[in-house]
């Protein structure tokens, strides 16, 4: 582990050294690729100099053990315990610093959500989610921008596909994909009965076109007449687009906007996203179906998290999580939830780095 820091310390002097460099903005490319390097550094650089200084200390405060003075070796007690138990949290700390990054964390996210089984009170719950999501995003100061939206006759949401823009938010995002059940009673229910819906999420980094380099003749461009919502527009002009992605099959719809320019640069943006994903399944063994797994068919017995509204009950089955805050938490209260949900995935990830 300490070759790798000294190694890591290197590498950010040398990085240190570029910045300083009369002619580093020349090339605004080559400045923002070694900032990035740099900044992805300081942290553990930073960790790992507080550690060489507190086994520095923790060396002194040994020495002065052996001093005759019995009030300076009490002293020195009371610092070498305080000096071992910091070291030891640093080494944590320096141990998950080292574990290999998701290289899309720092990526912005498509987010897609549909409803799965239980018809109209599914969509309703899918426009619950989505404000969920749209407030937290708020909350971090992250825009939302919406790609594709499908609403359903009753204020509900059949599918709707989202940007979310922030440094970091596909870290914060990416265990939300899987299938949400909720369970509650319908406002259509005169009997008072509960019923389970079921509501998928898909969450992808967003690609930019140096991470997918899309040939125009892979794709065919279809426009037709919006439908739905939109304004005078609809069903007057050609400003819908679906882009069939040939080698793959993809396909990709848009009609938010009354722009069919507008709307098929919304609809590549999609397309690059779920390719990159595809791309990411294949370079890893175990993502193969990963996209089937994570959302499933929207049947009400595959669920990552349930939402019971009768006891205000929000439980992540993943990491065994239980809160009793349902209502905070559609509002946009999710930072306990993502905060539990990577720790234990920086928890998994250190204990199989140590079985490796």
């Amino acid at each position: 582990m300490f070759e790798k820091l000294e190694a890591a310390e290197q590498r950010y002097q040398e990085l240190e050294r570029r910045l300083a460099e009369p002619d580093i903005f020349t090339d605004q490319d080559r400045y923002r690729r070694i900032s990035r390097e740099h900044a992805d550094l300081e942290k553990v650089v930073s960790v790992y100099r507080e550690y060489r200084k507190a086994s520095e200390d923790l060396k002194g405060s040994r020495e002065l053990l052996r001093d005759a003075d019995p009030d300076i070796k009490a002293m020195a007690r009371d610092e070498v315990d305080a000096l071992e138990q910091r070291l030891e949290e640093l080494e944590t700390r320096l141990k998950m610093l080292l574990v290999p990054k998701d290289p899309n964390d720092a990526k912005n996210v498509i987010l897609e959500i549909r409803a799965g089984t239980g018809g109209e009170e599914a969509a309703l719950f899918a426009a619950d989610l989505f404000r969920m999501y749209n407030r937290f995003a708020e909350q971090k100061g992250w825009p939302v921008e919406i790609l594709n939206h499908h609403p359903s006759g009753v204020g509900g949401i059949k599918e709707i596909i989202a940007a979310v823009s922030g440094n970091g938010a596909y870290s914060t995002f990416k265990y939300e994909s899987g299938t949400h059940r909720v369970q509650r009673v319908p406002t259509t229910e005169a009997q008072g009965r509960i019923h389970t819906s079921a509501v998928t999420v898909a969450v992808l980094p967003e690609a930019e076109e140096v991470d997918v380099q899309i040939d125009p003749g892979d794709i065919k461009v279809d426009v037709y007449r919006s439908t739905g919502p939109g304004g005078q527009s609809v069903n007057t002009t050609d400003s819908a687009v679906r882009i069939t992605h040939l080698p793959t099959g993809i396909v990709v719809t848009c009609q938010d906007e009354k722009s069919q320019l507008k709307n098929k640069n919304k609809a590549m943006k999609v397309l690059r996203a779920r390719l990159l994903d595809a791309m990411i399944q294949e370079q890893e063994d175990q993502r193969s179906e990963e996209r089937r797994s994570q959302v499933g068919s929207g049947d009400r017995s595959e669920r990552i998290r349930t939402y019971n509204f009768p006891q205000g009950r929000v439980t992540d089955h993943r990491i065994g999580l239980t809160l009793y805050k349902l209502d905070q938490i559609l509002q946009g209260d999710l930072q306990e939830v993502v905060e539990a949900l990577q720790t234990h995935a920086q928890a998994q990830a250190l204990q199989d780095a140590a079985i490796r």
